[in-house]
């Protein structure tokens, strides 16, 4: 295994982290946002379908 030295490393870590477009902050807004509604239908679907499958597990299991 090779050692690579440290001041090299930093280096190319700092050229490459120069490369990087970064989002502008009304983006990271928008994404977020957007992240947040979309997890809040998926709460609510997945509490639905849960809901609907559990209450025709029991009524399944209540049929005699």
């Amino acid at each position: 295994m090779a050692r690579t030295n440290p001041i090299l490393f930093l280096q190319q870590v700092r050229q490459e982290v120069s490369k990087v477009t970064w989002p502008k902050r009304n983006e990271v807004v928008i994404s977020t946002i957007m992240v947040l509604v979309l997890v809040a239908f998926a709460s609510v679907f997945f509490l639905l379908a849960d809901w609907i499958i559990s209450s025709g597990v029991r009524y399944l299991l209540s049929i005699r």
